[in-house]
């Protein structure tokens, strides 16, 4: 007889009701802190509070942040492309009424 491994999934909902600090993003993303410094500047994601020690985010910038590194990893898009394919898919959900 063998082992059965049990797993254990965290889940958490990613809306705009959830905040989340710079440090949490970095560790639930898995991205260095520098990457969402840029990821800032390019507009991609806007910190609620504007002092960046003490940047706070919505949930869904995760989902945001998962996304540009996955546009990245399997596409190879730079940050510029990726803040354009955002805003593209932003403008499509809204326009099929799912903003």
């Amino acid at each position: 007889m063998s082992e059965r491994e049990t797993e254990i999934y965290e889940a958490m909902l990613w809306d705009d009701e959830t905040t989340v600090t710079l440090k949490e993003v970095v560790q639930r993303c898995g991205v260095e802190e520098q990457l969402i410094q840029e990821m800032v500047e390019y507009g991609i994601i806007e910190p609620l509070r504007d002092t960046e020690p003490q940047w706070q985010f919505c949930g869904t910038c995760l989902r945001r942040v998962t996304t540009v590194v996955r546009l990245q990893r399997d596409l190879g898009v730079n940050l510029p492309g990726a803040a354009l394919a955002l805003d593209l898919m932003d403008q499509l959900n809204a326009s099929r009424g799912r903003g």
